[in-house]
């Protein structure tokens, strides 16, 4: 199977800044798995930031909520960079597909986890981080019967991100109308919905390929 099916496409990968920052990393001793496993650590610090947002007063709460949202694409960046380090530059290690995958879903669940109890809806984020996890498990349930990976959405990991970033970023303008959480709460209700959406259409899709290969 071609390699790069299995890959998600990403337009951001054929940009300029991504292909130095490649680069930079490849001539340094950074690996990719080093790479995979600090998206970890921004993904709980934008957790942590959506959590303590939720309560927060005054000027620190702007501050949180700015710092999940760039946290959020931070940990993105580390999804983008350690697959083109591992692969455009030639440092896959055997351990890979391991450190590609399982960072992400302990990603997923701090961020909706910590979002789930900043906006004072726990069992939603709960809901919502598990189904995030299901979304990829689908695709993974497809790769290994052999399948291409599938990546559609309409709340695939890119979207969910793109989803709580934004969120945060115009609930800064929550004093307008005095508001307090609603467009974050509202967020991670069509996260959960949208991945529920995006769970079955998969499965669909690979019972139907399945048959079809059969």
């Amino acid at each position: 199977m071609n390699e790069n099916e299995n890959r998600r496409p990403l337009a951001s990968r054929d940009t300029g800044w991504a292909k130095l920052l490649t680069r930079q990393l490849a001539a340094t001793a950074i690996t990719p798995n080093q790479i995979s496993a600090t998206s970890i650590v921004f993904a709980a610090a934008a957790g942590a930031s959506f959590w303590l947002a939720g309560d927060a007063e005054g000027t620190l709460r702007p501050l949180l909520l700015i710092l999940a949202a760039a946290f959020c694409q931070l940990r993105l960046l580390c999804n983008l960079l350690d697959g083109m380090v591992a692969i455009e530059a030639g440092k896959n290690a055997p351990d890979g597909a391991f450190w590609n995958e399982f960072p992400d879903r302990i990603a997923d669940i701090v961020i909706l986890v910590g979002l789930g109890y900043g906006v004072g809806l726990p069992a939603l984020g709960w809901a919502a981080a598990a189904l995030a996890v299901l979304t990829a498990y689908v695709r993974e349930l497809g790769r290994a019967s052999g399948l291409p990976a599938d990546f559609s959405g309409p709340m695939a990991k890119p979207h969910r991100m793109a989803l709580v970033s934004a969120a945060a970023l115009v609930s800064l303008l929550e004093p307008i109308w005095n508001g307090r959480n609603e467009l974050l709460a509202v967020a991670l209700w069509i996260v959960a919905l949208g991945s529920a959406f995006t769970v079955l259409r998969r499965s669909v899709r690979l019972v139907g390929r399945l048959r079809t290969a059969g």
